[in-house]
């Protein structure tokens, strides 16, 4: 009679030990797994393509205006360009024709962007833009950015070499470059024009120089680029209360702000689908809350339905 078998004593046909047979149930949860596995990475690359389809339908020149962006195309010179978009995104705020009108009074002003602020004194920038106002901003606000930007251009030569130099080798994101970049455009005026150009060191999402920095960095057909001292990847999303709210519906943050904890939180989620370029989808996915034509409800019904 033939003794039972222990696991132990299991061998097969070359005398090695055979694998132990399964525990009940975990071949079907390997399964499950695998399946599962299959299904997120299937729907993943269903909403990668969702949003490849959006930035190739929508990321055009032809859906710029009206957005201070557009006023960066009349400065072929780089150097110029830079100094034209701080300007311009930081008076990006409220209704966008005001935007736009406070925007152009400030460039008519100044003929040269990069002549007149290298050349012109403290004095000589409170009387030109004596009286003006945009919203919250008056003439000492603004004049406190042009003196940040005329010392940043003394020391570094450009605004792009002055960002430069706040970049270290172990940052992952543009944010702590961007902090000293602040100090550097706000300290000469003693912070008074800290409301144009925030610190993101206080929590703020900072908007309005996140964009910049897009216009600046990237380089498409609707960025104009022009600094090549940093890469894409470091990027963080622009983000108002029209994109936070677009992004909550596409389950990219559960915060309930538009800080930058928030910001940063999107800035990774979009990473997962453009890693080199976080915020390339950030243009198109703007239009859809600016312009209603472009069927946002649209999309987030699309992006719902491909949700892991």
């Amino acid at each position: 009679m033939q003794a039972a078998v222990g696991a132990s004593d299991r061998t097969n046909m070359g005398g090695r030990p055979s694998p132990p047979d399964p525990r009940p149930g975990e071949s079907g949860a390997r399964a499950k797994r695998g399946r599962g596995e299959g299904a997120s990475s299937a729907r993943a690359r269903a909403r990668g393509e969702l949003l490849e389809s959006l930035y190739e339908r929508y990321n055009r020149p032809q859906y710029i205006a009206p957005d201070p962006l557009q006023l960066l195309a009349a400065y072929p010179d780089s150097l110029d360009r830079e100094i034209v978009g701080l300007i311009a995104s930081s008076l990006a705020y409220g209704r966008v024709a005001q935007i736009l009108r406070s925007v152009r009074l400030v460039l008519d002003r100044m003929g040269s962007p990069t002549r007149f602020v290298r050349r012109a004194t403290p004095s000589v920038l409170d009387a030109r833009f004596a009286g003006f106002r945009h919203r919250f901003t008056d003439d000492r606000d603004l004049c406190a950015l042009l003196k940040g930007i005329r010392a940043a251009l003394r020391e570094f030569g450009s605004l792009g070499a002055t960002f430069a130099a706040g970049l270290s080798p172990g940052d992952a994101t543009v944010l702590p470059a961007l902090g000293r970049f602040v100090e550097a455009l706000n300290s000469p005026a003693r912070c008074a024009g800290r409301f144009l150009v925030p610190s993101p060191d206080g929590g703020s999402a900072c908007k309005r120089l996140h964009l910049f920095l897009r216009w600046m960095v990237r380089s498409d057909d609707v960025d104009p680029g022009g600094w090549s001292c940093v890469p894409a990847s470091m990027l963080v999303v622009p983000l108002d209360t029209h994109m936070f709210h677009t992004c909550r519906a596409m389950g990219l943050t559960g915060r309930k702000s538009a800080d930058l904890n928030a910001a940063i939180e999107i800035t990774h989620g979009f990473a997962r689908y453009s890693p080199g370029d976080p915020v390339k989808y950030d243009f198109a996915l703007t239009r859809l809350g600016i312009r209603p034509e472009l069927e946002r409800e649209s999309f987030l019904e699309r992006w719902t339905a491909a949700r892991a």
